[in-house]
């Protein structure tokens, strides 16, 4: 494969960490080993990772730092107007990109993170062979879910919602799904959206991965011989997390020996904590808060089964960490998660109506409850699967075939890049 010359877009990169910072970092760094890459990234990453640069070298691998104003990011520091700083920041990128390919001949631009594909990523509009993805938020919760989040968790699904309405409507955002030469995917759901504004060719393939420091760090989790059995939820709590769902599903499940492990904190842990009240099994299950990487993973290696039952996720890199420290999961079918757990490394519950989610989780719970052996099999199987499709090597040799590909396919007729941005220039 001859080295080419690639730009990753990853508004979120910084070593050491999971989801959104550690998928750009991981995918920036596997990928030089294959091509120079040069990474736009935030400036508030740039100790972090020239930090971890000088303790481990990459060479071929350059970063170019973009940030906005302080005071713009002050004045959009919530959630909601946070977004406004993305699509900002997105904005800004398409000028340092510009002047980056006017340096350097660029051979391609891949769209790493946000992997959120209602919002523009403006490097499509450069004349360089563009990549978008994996990117995701297709997904919606299941109808007749709403009901049970509260008014809050109503609120924010409309808004979402309308969020995402505005942007399949904004015309950048249909020319980033129609200037891909390749999108791709975290979920059917996203691919469906992404087609209807233009990204005809799109497929599914999941965002998230692990490096192999990561399994080191599973394999060096001892893991708990201590009778009884743990099921253990990891994640903020927050209402599309279901993490309610799980503890209705363990209360019905009847396993007085049994223990529930929540891992996390958020706006949900008051009204969870009355719910257990409620059911009658406070005594039976644990709340840690907030923990760091390390403590989350002991309390996962002590643990036997991550129940994950969320209502909208593009990715569940906890999910994966489960696989990967041999431990099945149960999940809905539903997402991405589903896409993560095979039949053999967990159990996948259907999703029809409330009653039958809590009726079927729970169901799963004494399976596996009541069966050592097909627990350490699924483990097993876990590890492997994670093994063979989800480490960033294995990712990154993916983008790599599909990057020939499409340069393959751009190669006729092709104007350089330079002469393109120096016409435009003298206009």
């Amino acid at each position: 494969m001859r080295r080419r010359r690639i730009l990753i877009s990853a508004f979120a990169c910084r070593p050491g960490e999971g989801s959104e910072p550690g998928k750009g970092w991981a995918c920036a760094r596997t990928m030089a080993r294959h091509h120079d890459v040069w990474v736009l990234t935030r400036g508030r990453y740039r100790a972090l990772i020239e930090d971890a640069m000088r303790r481990e070298p990459v060479p071929r691998l350059r970063f170019v730092y973009l940030d906005l104003p302080d005071w713009i990011l002050q004045a959009t520091k919530p959630s909601q107007e946070f977004q406004l700083f993305y699509y900002l920041w997105q904005l800004a990128a398409y000028f340092a990109a510009r002047r980056l390919c006017r340096e350097v001949e660029i051979d391609l631009i891949h769209h790493v993170s946000y992997s959120k594909f209602w919002a523009p990523s403006f490097v499509a509009m450069l004349p360089v062979p563009f990549v978008w993805g994996p990117v995701g938020g297709g997904e919606s919760m299941p109808p007749g879910f709403t009901r049970r989040c509260g008014f809050q968790g109503r609120t924010y699904e409309g808004l979402r919602a309308l969020a995402r309405w505005i942007g399949e409507h904004d015309p950048f955002v249909r020319l980033t799904a129609q200037r891909s030469k390749v999108a791709l995917a975290t979920t059917s759901e996203s691919a469906a959206r992404m087609r209807a504004i233009g990204g005809q060719r799109t497929t599914v393939y999941p965002a998230i991965g692990l490096t192999q420091e990561d399994l080191d760090v599973f394999d060096a989790v001892a893991s708990s011989n201590a009778a009884g059995m743990r099921f253990v939820s990891i994640g903020q709590l927050i209402h599309w997390k279901g993490f309610d769902l799980g503890l209705a599903a363990f209360a019905r499940a009847g396993l007085p020996d049994a223990e529930y492990w929540i891992v996390g904190d958020g706006p949900e842990r008051k009204r969870l904590e009355v719910l257990v009240a409620q059911l009658g099994i406070a005594s039976r299950v644990q709340f840690y808060g907030q923990k760091t990487r390390a403590e989350t993973l002991e309390i996962l290696g002590q643990g036997d089964v991550l129940v994950h039952p969320s209502l909208h996720e593009s990715g569940g890199l906890v999910c994966l960490e489960a696989l990967a420290s041999r431990r099945p999961v149960i999940c809905l079918e539903w997402g991405g998660p589903a896409i993560q757990v095979a039949d053999d490394t967990g159990i996948r519950v259907s999703v029809r109506d409330v009653e039958q989610v809590i009726s079927d989780l729970s169901e799963a719970m004494k399976r596996l409850a009541g069966d050592a052996d097909l627990r350490e099999a699924m483990g097993k199987v876990g590890r492997r699967h994670v093994e063979a499709h989800y480490l960033w090597p294995r990712k990154v040799e993916h983008y790599c075939s599909i990057y020939e590909k499409v340069l393959q396919r751009s190669a006729s007729g092709k104007v350089s890049t330079g002469q393109l941005l120096a016409k435009r220039g003298a206009h």
